[in-house]
This record gives C-alpha cells, structure tokens and sequence, in this order.
C-alpha cells in the first residue's frame, strides 16, 4: 500500500469556534508498537461537538494545534517493526479501534481494569485523531473487523460501546427500564436493551425527530417530557407525573428497575429518581454541564445503586458488540445513521450534528468504490 507524505486533514489549530481543513498535513509516523490505519470512514461525535464550539471544557482540554475525531474504521496501511514481528495484524487488515489510551502502568491497569486507568489520553482530544486520511494508533488499541460487519458500523463501534457499557453494566433480562435523554448513545441504548431481553423500554427527550428514532430502534414508549412551564420544578413535576402515567398504561406498579442516565440533565435525573422501584439500579453516563443538587432521601431510601460510566472496558465491551451486531443488533439500531457527507463537506456535517435533531453523522474519507478495490471487491 503506498503511503503518501501528506494527508488531508481536519483540525482545531487557533481558540475559537469551528475547524481548519487542510490538504498538506504531514502525514503520522509508526513507530515499533504502532499501526498506521487508513481511515475510511468516521463518525462525529458530541465530543467533537463541544471541540467545534471550543466550549469551556475545550478550552481547558485541548493542545492544539489537534486532529479531531475518534470514531473511525480503515485499513491497515503499515505496522510497526515490532508489531510485524509478534502481532496477528497485517496490512490490509480491516479496523476501528479504542480511543482511550491507557499507561499500562497504574494499579488499574495492572489488575486489568484499564478503563478505570488515572492517565487515560484520548485519541483526538489530547492527541492527534481519526479526522484525517491517516491515523497512528497503538496496536494493543486496534480491533479487527468481522467481514459481516459493514465500515459504517465500524465507524460507530466507541459511541456504541458506551451504550453497551452503560446498558450491561445491570442485568436486563425481564427487566422495566427507564432511558433519559434520546441522543445516538441513548437510542443505541434502547435497541441494545431490547436485543438482550428487557421488559419495557421507556426514553425521555425533548425532541420528537430523537424520540421517533428511539421507536423505531425498538422502544417500548418513548415520551416526549414536558419544557412548557416557566418554572423548572413545575416541568420536572409534570415529568414525573406523566412517567408514572406511562407506567399505569404498561402495567409497571413498582416503578423502573434499571435507570440509564443519558442526556446530563439535572431535571431528566431527579425525575429518574422520584420513578425508580426500590433497589433500582442506575447507569449514569450523560455528563451535566454544571453541579447540581438531588433528593437523597430518594437514594438512600429506596437503597437505589447508583453507578457511574466512562467509555468502554477494554476490550470485553468490543467483543460484546461484536457479537451482537453480528446477531441481530444492526438491524435493530440501524434508524441511528442519519446523515453521509464527504469528508470535505465537514461544515455541512457539523451544522447537521449541531442542530440536534441528527443521529450518527458520517463523514467519508475514501470513495466507496475506492474503498471497495482496495479491499479487493
């Protein structure tokens, strides 16, 4: 495979809003313990989002300048000398891979919790990314594709991989389950419940094109929560009143048993709270923009678990998504992917993400029909 000097890329290279296309980026060397994947396809995700706007946490995250993205599918276009000596991977070799970079070196690591590692690096966020015709990335972070699964799906595998983390880390099976927030992860959530045998799915949004994508991957209810009132806690009230509303018409009389938190929102937590049953269990993943206070007489009284969610565990997550998505999983979720651009059409792409009622948005790196000689098809 003959690789180039330079690439096009996309990148946050000045502290304001939006992104800097370039066509002359040099591109990355491989060093011994490293791949170099050809990107084909990626995904935007509300990380890149909040890189775009150069929002506060941007701003006291990034080095730049940076090459964005970390949800990605390509080929192998070289490996490391090391890993051509000791790795399965070859050249050719159809990949996505793991975001998070871990140290290998913390307790964590050590005892194989490496999601849970203190010196995580993201791929895009504190180094170069997947926004580009080419991507370095570590071998052990690599995962090879099944040919039964498509590149757009391996474009999506890290934000599915935190649905699957946060919707598996309660057992499922039989169970009433509550999802606030119908963003790409909370829908994927949704289906992923119902593939592995829950009850009833419930999703809360404040969007109808959000809600409508949650049906259609497999919600039992999806409820449209009230925003009309001036006063927040009149909203969450009416909230409450009508989950309880859609329990009676499910015939729950207890309450949810698993809550999946997924939109950050103070008012969509409190009024997960006030609906769980007794010993429910909640994953929290949506990250609230700002502190806030709860009831916790609804915690310690009802003895709720509540557990918080960060990424994927390496790499049990991966071969769960595997194999679902080899079992019946993408055609459940398949409503999820809204939008292709080219990868050059970037600005159209982010408006599209940004106006919040997208699911998953594409960019393409690589001509289909390129991609498909490359790989020999």
């Amino acid at each position: 495979m003959s690789i180039p000097r330079f690439m096009r890329a996309l990148l946050k290279t000045a502290p304001k809003a939006g992104l800097q296309w370039t066509a002359q980026h040099p591109v990355p060397r491989v060093s011994g313990n490293d791949v170099l994947v050809r990107v084909t396809q990626t995904s935007i995700c509300g990380t890149d989002l909040h890189i775009y706007k150069y929002d506060a946490w941007a701003q006291r995250t990034l080095p730049l300048p940076l090459v964005v993205g970390h949800e990605y599918v390509g080929r192998i276009a070289a490996l490391g000398d090391l890993v051509a000596q000791s790795s399965p991977l070859k050249v050719g070799d159809r990949v996505t891979g793991e975001g998070h970079l871990t140290c290998g070196f913390c307790r964590n690591c050590r005892a194989g919790r490496q999601h849970l590692c203190r010196n995580t690096l993201g791929v895009g966020v504190q180094r170069d990314g997947a926004f580009a015709d080419y991507l370095v990335i570590p071998a052990r972070n690599v995962v090879r594709l099944p040919d039964a699964i498509p590149d757009v799906w391996g474009a999506v595998m890290d934000p599915l991989g935190n649905a699957v983390h946060t919707a598996l880390a309660n057992d499922l099976v039989g169970e009433d389950v509550l999802i606030t927030g119908a963003g790409p992860i909370g829908v994927m959530a949704a289906g992923i419940c119902r593939h592995v045998g829950a009850r009833h799915v419930v999703v809360t949004d404040v969007r109808d094109e959000r809600l409508q994508m949650a049906r259609a991957c497999g919600a039992t209810l999806a409820l449209r929560v009230p925003t009309a009132a001036a006063d927040v806690a009149d909203n969450e009230q009416a909230t409450v009143q009508a989950l309880r509303d859609t329990m009676r018409t499910l015939g729950m009389t207890e309450g949810f048993d698993i809550g999946l938190e997924m939109s950050g929102s103070a008012s969509a937590f409190r009024s997960m709270l006030a609906t769980m049953n007794h010993g429910g269990r909640i994953a929290l993943l949506g990250i609230p923009s700002e502190a806030f206070p709860i009831d916790w007489d609804q915690v310690v009284f009802k003895g709720l678990q509540v557990r918080g969610i960060y990424g994927r565990e390496m790499y049990e997550t991966w071969y769960r998504m595997i194999t679902m998505l080899t079992g019946g999983l993408m055609e459940r979720i398949a409503p999820v992917i809204t939008h292709r651009y080219d990868a050059e059409d970037y600005e159209t792409a982010f408006a599209t993400a940004l106006s919040g009622a997208a699911g998953k948005v594409i960019l393409e790196w690589e001509p289909p029909a390129a991609a498909a000689a490359a790989a020999g098809g």
